[in-house]
This record gives structure tokens, sequence and C-alpha cells, in this order.
């Protein structure tokens, strides 16, 4: 990922610690490569890492976007399997005010679901949800145009967690399913 030739979209590290049912994030930190020298900046907060996401294509990050950083400084964080990286995609639209999207790790640590939390403290878990949820609440309409809803969830960087069990364990399980599909078709 750090060798790429071309930045990759903003990472985030996600937490192994929480709690089933919780409504929290899985990430712990959130960090941005710098489109220049590749160095991997920490972000301080959740809102200012979605807003980097959002634009990130249009307005790749360069350390000099942060007060008193340059390419020069030393990373603020190191690309290692000291912890899980998860890669975001780029260009996912901030989530509308009133909602927050809440991205968390799986048990096994295979994959990561996207939640968006919805003004009436239910979850949505997909855009039908979305819809249900306009239709149900006809005054949201128009400050929550379903577009503005993206499900993408993050990619596990697999090199980051292989030597888990738990990963270990949900990588077999995968395999077996595609094994068994495969056998009946």
């Amino acid at each position: 990922m750090v060798s790429s030739s071309s930045p990759v979209s903003p990472p985030s590290a996600p937490s192994t610690q929480r709690k089933r049912g919780s409504s929290t994030d899985s990430i712990g930190m959130y960090a941005v490569q710098c489109c220049k020298c590749h160095k991997w900046r920490k972000v301080p907060t959740k809102d200012e890492f979605e807003t980097i996401r959002e634009n990130f294509t249009e307005e790749p990050w360069y350390c000099s976007k942060r007060p008193e950083c340059s390419c020069e400084d030393t990373a603020d964080i190191e690309y290692d399997s000291s912890r899980i990286w998860v890669i975001d995609k780029p260009n996912i639209p901030k989530p509308p005010p009133g909602t927050e999207r809440l991205v968390i790790m799986r048990g096994d640590l295979s994959k990561m679901d996207t939640y968006y939390v919805m003004p009436n403290g239910k979850r949505a878990r997909c855009t039908a949800d979305v819809d249900k949820f306009l239709e149900a609440n006809p005054q949201y309409k128009d400050r929550l145009p379903v577009e503005s809803f993206s499900f993408a969830t993050p990619k596990i960087v697999e090199d980051t967690v292989s030597h888990s069990s738990a990963w270990k364990a949900g990588k077999a399980k995968k395999q077996d399913k595609i094994n068994v599909s495969s056998n009946n078709n």
C-alpha cells in the first residue's frame, strides 16, 4: 500500500475492542496519506476525516494543508502490522446533518459493515432502509437525499491482520462457502 506509486484514499485504523450491538465505530484512528511524500498523517476528528474523504479526488491531500506541517516532517504514523488498517473509498459524501455513518468490523475480522444512524436513532443498513425511513418521516425528504448515503465498506488490508487467528478462521469459513457453492454448480 505505501509502496504504491500513487497515494491511496484515506485509511482508518479500526479498534478491535467493541461490544456487540455497539453504536460506535470500530475505527480507533483516522489517517490520510500525503499525495506528494506518501507519509501518513493522523486526522484528529472523524468530521475532518469525512471532509477529506468527500473531496479526495478533486482536492488531493498534502502535508502542507495542515498547519505547521510539511513533507520534511517525520510521518505521524508508520504503516505496519501493529494495527489493523482499512482503506476507505474516496469521495464518499459526508453524512447528512442529523445522521452518523458507522463502520463496524465483524468479530471474525473478515469484513466491515456500514450503517447510518438516522435522526430517530435507528440504523439504516442499506438504501432501502433509508427509503423506508423517508417514507415514514416525510419531513426529512428535503434534508436527507438518498444519494448522500453510501454503504460502501472500507477494505481491510489483509497483510495487517493475516497473523490473527480470528482473521484466519473468517477466511477459512469464506473459502468453505465458496467451495460448497462451486461443488453445487
